[in-house]
């Protein structure tokens, strides 16, 4: 068993994992930038080191800076939670090789699946469906421009090592192809320090579906169903649902079945996630897999009663999973929104400041909050803009909802500008409650009637 864990990261997700550390009687080790010394996770660790300044990239990013704090303070371990180092397989690597335990898949899983080409073959090779699209690496206009003529259009174009939107562009008709080549080469060069980029073919409307898994080091794989990620804005989730409410028994057990399968073909251990797109027939098609834990799994919790993140610890320690896939039922409805510190009247603009008063919904069946904030808090500007998750779970659908509704009519942030608004609207919006949206839907039908209805109550 561990007996000191790092947690290589901040914000609300630092905060949930030290609480699972501290449940697990595990002795922890909150790490922070200059400009998070304040922050609620390094109150809330049994203890807290410095590692550098203000930009991640010199700090929570800074893989040299995260070991040291890790030798230094005696850690047997390191939970990277997501973001940052939680998908570098160099740092698993380095890992490895100071004899710490990296909490997640070993380096060669996370290099074979964060390269998306590469994923791609995999799981063709597994029997998984994958996106119809290139099979190589895409680097001259005149190779887009011929795959294109191949697969043809809508299409993708993305960064081979990319995730979170970075790196893409969605390609409508020959004319834009060039363009958008350009920038999404150009933005791959300015992030990930390369231009490789891979097309594929579009499948428009399309859900986004995605399997949680837990795989531990004696060959158990298990799922804990399903979740429908479709409510997106420039490729990031606003909200999400556990169940998925519009796929059939069946199309949902033949994905869960190719994520198992998936998993055991690669030789998978510890929390992941392999993520899908379900077309209007029900096809489904591989998109990636995230060989770490995702900021929605709260909702998978809610619907199994499986902690993920205590499953995480332990499978890392060497332990078989404490669950077979016949003890997993999944019960009711789940929801989690994301509130973020920007500004959807000002084309969501980040927000950042002193945060007066505070106030997130507390109370009541079936209701959870994960934030890294609290009043009299000054919110840097330099991370991700999440400023809390809410989570609703009841056993009835309808029900869920209406909690949601409640909760977020309970929000106040005080000093800085949050989605707020908008998460209220979604989560009324009757195409929402019937799940009848797709992963275009918020930006091309909902949000062109929001934002005219909002400049209307400005005047």
């Amino acid at each position: 068993m561990f007996k000191k864990v790092l947690v290589a990261n901040r914000g609300e997700i630092a905060v949930r994992v030290i609480r699972a550390l501290r449940e697990l009687g595990i002795t922890s080790v909150a790490i922070f930038s200059e400009a998070d010394r304040d922050a609620l996770h390094t109150e809330l660790a049994d203890e807290a080191i410095c590692i550098g300044p203000a930009k991640g990239l010199d700090s929570y990013a800074n893989p040299v800076a995260v070991l040291s704090a890790a030798l230094v303070t005696g850690a047997d371990a390191i939970h990277p939670g997501y973001g940052f180092l939680s998908e570098r397989s160099d740092f698993a690597s380095l890992c490895a090789e100071m004899n710490i335990k990296f909490i997640g898949p070993n380096s060669d899983i996370i290099r074979d699946m964060g390269n998306k080409q590469n994923a791609r073959t995999t799981m063709r090779n597994a029997g998984v469906p994958i996106v119809p699209g290139g099979k190589d690496l895409v680097y001259t206009i005149e190779q887009a421009q011929a795959l294109a003529d191949e697969i043809g259009y809508p299409l993708m174009i993305k960064a081979a090592d990319g995730g979170g939107g970075k790196g893409m562009r969605l390609v409508y008709t020959a004319d834009e192809l060039e363009t958008k080549f350009v920038q999404a080469q150009n933005e791959t060069q300015s992030i990930y320090g390369n231009r490789h980029l891979y097309i594929e073919r579009t499948i428009y409307p399309a859900k986004h579906i995605e399997v949680q898994l837990l795989a531990d080091e004696h060959g158990n794989v298990i799922h804990l169903g399903e979740r429908d990620c479709s409510l997106q804005r420039n490729n990031q989730k606003v909200i999400e649902f556990a169940p998925a409410l519009t796929i059939s028994q069946e199309t949902r057990d033949k994905i869960c079945a190719a994520a198992v399968q998936a998993a055991k073909a690669i030789g998978y251990t510890n929390a992941g996630t392999i993520e899908f797109l379900v077309d209007e027939e029900e096809n489904f098609y591989f998109m990636e897999m995230n060989t770490r834990l995702q900021v929605e799994h709260p909702i998978s919790e809610m619907v199994t009663g499986v902690d993920i993140v205590k499953a995480q610890i332990e499978i890392a320690e060497g332990k078989p999973l404490a669950y077979k896939q016949s003890d997993i039922e999944i019960t009711g409805f789940a929801i989690e929104s994301r509130l973020n510190a920007e500004n959807p009247y000002k084309a969501f603009q980040p927000s950042s400041g002193y945060i007066s008063r505070l106030f997130l919904p507390t109370g009541g069946m079936g209701l959870r909050v994960e934030t890294g904030l609290y009043s009299d808090y000054t919110l840097p500007p330099f991370y991700d803009s999440m400023v809390a998750k809410i989570i609703t779970h009841q056993t009835e659908k309808e029900d869920a909802f209406t909690l949601m509704e409640r909760a977020l009519y309970e929000v106040v942030v005080d000093g800085i500008d949050t989605n707020v608004d908008l998460l209220e609207a979604l989560i009324s919006h009757p195409d929402v409650v019937k799940g009848d949206v797709h992963v275009k839907w918020l930006e091309e039908v909902f949000m062109p009637l929001w934002q005219e209805e909002a400049m209307v109550e400005v005047e």
